[in-house]
């Protein structure tokens, strides 16, 4: 997994990874790369990574950003569409994946709305989170971020105009095959 985030995101997949069920059936490494962590460059790392003979699945975990998206980012989407890497996308932000796990979240945000909704709702003050927490919730947070998916689908809402979004259920559901989310 490629991450761009140092902080949420390693500290929520590290609490996967902890899960019996994973532990014992998964092997995951995370890779971050916070100084040049655009989805571009995590998809080229991980288009490179997968050529080892060790690796079965390549996974980028990325934002989108709002008001300014990541630059390059249909760019990003399109080479690991080509290349076989999967993607877990935030749209505006990881943050919105762990709002989805205490509520439902259908109207637009910005960045660091999402940011300080989330601060909100868990009580943290900054970007580390508690991920075992977050890994007891994961099941209503994939419910809830599969509907806004249908939603947008439903709409017809291209990505990146999909905010809010989530993907990451689709690497829960990698992880976790028989992970109930319907």
């Amino acid at each position: 997994m490629f991450c761009e985030g140092e902080a949420s995101e390693p500290d929520y997949i590290n609490a996967l990874k902890s899960l019996p069920g994973v532990r014992d059936n998964t092997a995951i490494r995370i890779e971050i790369d916070p100084k040049q962590g655009t989805p571009v460059t995590l998809v080229r790392r991980a288009v490179d990574r997968r050529e080892d003979d060790e690796v079965d699945e390549c996974w980028c975990v990325f934002d989108v950003e709002w008001p300014q998206n990541h630059p390059r980012l249909d760019e990003a989407v399109r080479l690991a569409t080509t290349q076989g890497i999967r993607l877990a996308i935030s749209n505006p932000c990881f943050e919105l994946w762990l709002i989805l796990h205490f509520r439902a979240q259908n109207a637009f945000l910005t960045t660091n709305e999402a940011e300080r909704q989330s601060r909100i709702l868990d009580g943290r003050s900054g970007k580390r989170i508690d991920g075992t927490r977050y890994v007891e919730m994961r099941r209503d947070a994939a419910r809830r971020a599969t509907a806004l998916g249908r939603r947008h689908a439903d709409n017809q809402t291209p990505f990146p105009d999909d905010n809010p979004s989530s993907t990451f259920h689709e690497l829960l559901a990698a992880i976790e095959p028989d992970l109930q989310t319907r």
